[in-house]
C-alpha cells in the first residue's frame, strides 16, 4: 500500500494561531459548542448522526475525502479532555478556508471523525459516561452504547489509522528536560509482551514524523506514553485487532490551564501526522528513533510550596508542600481550587511554579500545620 507525503510549506503554529476557532475557548466544550462549530462548514464536510449517548445525546460524525487511505478520528470519549477537539476543530476550520489543501487531501485521504464521542460526558465535565463508565475502558466488552457506535464505525469503515485523541493530567513531564509533557504519543500495544509487529511499527513511524515537527515548537516537551497492555483499552484493542492507533496526549505549557496554546500543538500534531503518512516503508532507524522519545512520568505538581514554616506539637520547623489544582464545573466555566495533596517527600517531583513562604507560619483555619485538602491561596 502506497501513501503520499504532503509538504509543509508553511510555519504550522503560524497557521495553528491563525485558523485558531475562537468561538470556542476554555477547558468546557460540549456538544453545543460542537453543534455552533458544524454549522459553520460547507457542504463538502458531510455531517450526520452515528448513535446516541446513554442520555439520548447525538454523537455526530465528518466524513470528507475519496483518498485510499482511510483515517478514523475521535476525541472526547472522555468528557473532561476537550483540548484535542479544540485542536481537531482548528484544523477543520484550516481545511474549510483552505480549498486548494482541502482538495488536494481529499483525493489522498478519506476521513471519518467523531469529534465528541461521549457527549453526556462533556456536559458534566466527568471522564466517564453518564453510567459512570471509563469507554477507554470498555473496548473489548463493549457495554456502552458509545463503545458500541465506535465499534460499529470501525469495522464498517475498516480505517488504516485510527487517532485516539485525549488529554493528559498536569502531573505528567519528562525526567531528562525537568519540562512537562506538553504532547504525548503512544502505539499502542496488542500484547502483553508489548512487542513490536508490523501494525505497532506503521503508527510509531508516524509518531517519529509527528515528534520531529513539534521538536520545532515545544523541544523536549514531547513524550512517550507508557504501553502497558491493557485489552479493554481501545488503542490495545485496536491494535490487536490490526489497526494501527496513536493515541495523542495533550498535556500542560507553562501557564496555560485553559489549554488555548496547547490546542496549537495539536493542530501541528494532527496536521504532521496526516502530512507523514507517506510510503510508510518502515525503515531500520524508525523503532529506534521512536524509542528515543523521553517516556512520561508522573513527576510533576502545580505548585511546590518551600520553606513553610510549621508548628508541629508545639515544635517549629519548615517543610514543604504540594498543591494541584482540582478542577470543578461551575456553571458553563472550569474553576481551579487549589488543594494540598502531597506534604513532604518531594525531592523527585518537579514544579509548574516553586512558591518560597520565606518561612513564615502556617495558618490554616484554627492550625499551623498543614493537611491533605486544604485549600491554598496561590
Amino acid at each position: 500500500m502506497k501513501y503520499i507525503y504532503i509538504c509543509n510549506m508553511k510555519d504550522n503554529l503560524q497557521l495553528a494561531t491563525k485558523y485558531l476557532y475562537e468561538s470556542i475557548q476554555g477547558r468546557y466544550v460540549t456538544a453545543t459548542h460542537l453543534y455552533s462549530f458544524l454549522e459553520t462548514l460547507p457542504s463538502v464536510f458531510k455531517i450526520s448522526t452515528v448513535g446516541f449517548s446513554v442520555k439520548q445525546q447525538p454523537i455526530k460524525v465528518i466524513q470528507f475525502g475519496e483518498g485510499k487511505v482511510k483515517i478514523l478520528i475521535w476525541s472526547q470519549m472522555h468528557g473532561n479532555e476537550s483540548t484535542t477537539t479544540k485542536g481537531l476543530i482548528d484544523y477543520l476550520n484550516f481545511l474549510h478556508h483552505n480549498e486548494n489543501e482541502f482538495e488536494s487531501l481529499s483525493k489522498l485521504v478519506t476521513f471519518y471523525i467523531i469529534p465528541i464521542l461521549n457527549p453526556d460526558g462533556a456536559a458534566a465535565y466527568t471522564r466517564e459516561n453518564a453510567n459512570g463508565v471509563d469507554l477507554n475502558r470498555d473496548a473489548f466488552e463493549c457495554t456502552q452504547p458509545e463503545s458500541k457506535v465506535l465499534r460499529t464505525v470501525l469495522e464498517t469503515f475498516t480505517p488504516d489509522y485510527c487517532f485516539n485523541l485525549h488529554d493528559q493530567r498536569t502531573i505528567f513531564g519528562l525526567l531528562e528536560s525537568q519540562k512537562p509533557a506538553t504532547m504525548s504519543f503512544l502505539t499502542a500495544s496488542y500484547n502483553e509482551a508489548r512487542t513490536f509487529n508490523s501494525v505497532r511499527e506503521e503508527a510509531a513511524a508516524v509518531i517519529v514524523g509527528i515528534n520531529n515537527e513539534l521538536q520545532k515548537y515545544i523541544p523536549n516537551q514531547v513524550g512517550r506514553f507508557d504501553d502497558s497492555f491493557n485489552i479493554n483499552c481501545t488503542g490495545d484493542y485496536f491494535t490487536n485487532r490490526g489497526y494501527p492507533t496513536i493515541l495523542f496526549e495533550a498535556g500542560h505549557y507553562v501557564n496555560d490551564y485553559n489549554r488555548d496554546e496547547v490546542r496549537k500543538f495539536v493542530f501541528i500534531a494532527l496536521k504532521a501526522a496526516i502530512s507523514f503518512i507517506n510510503e510508510n516503508d518502515i525503515v531500520s532507524n524508525d523503532l529506534g528513533n521512536y524509542l528515543n522519545i523521553y517516556q512520561n512520568n508522573k513527576c510533576f505538581y502545580d505548585f511546590i510550596f518551600k520553606n513553610v514554616k510549621i508548628n508541629d506539637n508545639n515544635v517549629e520547623k519548615n517543610i514543604k508542600f504540594a498543591v494541584q489544582y482540582k478542577e470543578v464545573l461551575k456553571g458553563n466555566r472550569i474553576e481551579f481550587i487549589p488543594e494540598i495533596i502531597q506534604i513532604e517527600n518531594l525531592d523527585t517531583f518537579f514544579a509548574h511554579q516553586t512558591i518560597y513562604f520565606e518561612n513564615k507560619m502556617y495558618e490554616y483555619e484554627d492550625r499551623n500545620f498543614p493537611k491533605i485538602g486544604d485549600i491554598i491561596k496561590v
